[in-house]
């Protein structure tokens, strides 16, 4: 049943529009909700699936063993704006499909404008990057975003004490 789910994706060596952000994509998900910064309940057909976001981490929110991170709740909040309930998407696969908690693991893109919100994320200051082998497809791309970001000082750059920062 989840190759099901993963069939509904592309594998990075597929053609994809994606790289314009003017063009409008064909999507292959809705959006649920926002779990957490960087984790989306999404409908595929008809089936409910927990996407992880790929290369970028957000302060925890939702980690019942952790507290809520310094700029978690933002994050969150970030995600929830670019990606209402209902909103359709496409998800697109880098080498290994699914994390060691089941989750689908995806570069998000939204299908109306093409918005890559893994890279926005980091692009405003509500992720560092998380390079983890062998998805590595855009890691230079989140690291250059974030690096900006961090010299510009928007979210978590400016809000959050340096030792609690996750890069």
């Amino acid at each position: 049943a989840s190759l099901l789910a993963l069939g509904a994706c592309s594998s990075p060596g597929e053609p994809s529009t994606s790289t314009d952000p003017r063009s409008v994509l064909r999507p292959n998900a809705v959006v649920v909700h926002a779990v957490d910064g960087d984790t989306l309940d999404v409908r595929i057909g008809k089936r409910r699936q927990r996407v992880r976001l790929i290369g970028v981490n957000t302060p925890e929110t939702v980690d019942p063993r952790k507290p809520v991170e310094c700029y978690g709740p933002e994050a969150k909040a970030l995600t929830r704006r670019l990606l209402p309930p209902d909103t359709p998407i496409r998800l697109e696969r880098d080498v290994e499909p699914r994390d060691d908690y089941g989750r689908l693991l995806a570069y998000v893109y939204r299908a109306s404008d093409g918005l890559e919100v893994n890279l926005e994320l980091a692009a405003r200051g509500a992720a560092v990057p998380l390079r983890i082998e062998p998805n590595t497809a855009h890691a230079d791309s989140f690291a250059t975003a974030a690096t900006r970001a961090e010299r510009l000082g928007p979210g978590l750059w400016s809000a959050c004490p340096r030792d609690t920062r996750s890069r």
